[in-house]
């Protein structure tokens, strides 16, 4: 059974280890309903396709700048500039530079296209307990689309998580129960009014659909990136201690620490990273953050 659903894809990464059970293939989906200031992936928050540009390959040969219909390409003491605003994403750059310099987020694909490589790893899945997981930005928004590549992995046998942040109607979320094996959903702030701050909404709709998932006997890890400076306040491990005592039949509750790559990645699309000065939190971090849960008592906190 074939699909005519097609979306807009970041990346396929094949032989995953950590975007679920298992060796998983992990379908990064472009469009994100948040602006986390500490988005690792800022590439994926535009629903259409970017222009990245890697400055460290450019070698200045300028032979892009003639090619460009748009002219977003120029010199600037024979040096090349990028006038991302103008960029219309066409790719023409990125087929005539020599260093691989250039590259373009996002490509339209179909269901069957996607699931085609799905399914080249099947023994894999089945060997480790792994499968398929779709993740973004934020799959819920291309739903249609992350609904139909459910229902067809689902029709394969394959084992399907979805990564969300929780922000979406709540009737997307009932109609995929289905062909959902694990969500894994994040939890980002426990304040609502900082929550909006840090991420450009409230907190309301991401808590009422745990709620519901849960109510549902959904299968829920909870993922909670912390960012030292930032989130790593009592008041929230505080909400994450609440949530793991208002729910204790969650999954596990994996701390993620941060980590910096999302600055240079900003860079390269001309973006702006508002915490560029924050470093990547250590290890030491992290154990002491899992620590911190576990001495409550909840021994399913693991690092992420």
């Amino acid at each position: 059974m074939s699909s005519c659903e097609s979306g807009m894809v970041l990346d396929i990464v094949r032989f995953s280890l950590h975007d679920g059970p298992g060796i998983r293939t992990t379908i990064f989906l472009k469009g994100c309903p948040l602006s986390c200031k500490w988005c690792h992936n800022p590439e994926s928050q535009s629903y259409k396709p970017q222009l990245s540009f890697d400055s460290s390959k450019c070698t200045n040969c300028l032979d892009c700048i003639p090619i460009c219909p748009t002219h977003a390409l120029s010199a600037t003491s024979g040096k090349l500039a990028v006038s991302f605003e103008l960029c219309n994403a066409c790719g023409d750059c990125v087929q005539t530079c020599p260093t691989d310099a250039f590259k373009i987020y996002g490509r339209l694909r179909t269901t069957d296209d996607v699931i085609s490589i799905v399914l080249k790893d099947l023994a894999y899945y089945k060997n480790s307990g792994g499968g398929m997981t779709i993740s973004g930005g934020e799959p819920m928004a291309q739903f249609k689309f992350t609904l139909d590549l459910l229902k067809a992995a689902k029709r394969n046998g394959v084992h399907t998580c979805v990564e969300t942040c929780g922000y979406a109607p709540t009737e997307r979320f009932s109609q995929l129960l289905d062909y959902v094996d694990i969500f894994l959903y994040d939890y980002k702030e426990t304040d609502p009014v900082t929550h909006k701050r840090l991420t450009g909404v409230s907190n309301r709709l991401i808590l009422k659909n745990l709620d519901f998932l849960y109510n549902q006997k959904a299968n829920i890890i909870l993922r909670c990136p912390i960012i030292p400076g930032i989130n790593d306040t009592e008041e929230h491990l505080s909400g994450i201690r609440s949530l793991y005592k208002k729910y204790p039949n969650l999954g596990a509750v994996e701390i993620l620490p941060y980590h910096n790559m999302g600055k240079t990645k900003a860079e390269r699309i001309g973006a702006t990273y508002e915490l560029r000065d924050i470093a990547t939190a250590t290890r030491e971090q992290g154990l002491r953050w899992v620590s911190l849960l576990r001495g409550y008592g909840y021994e399913t906190v693991r690092m992420g």
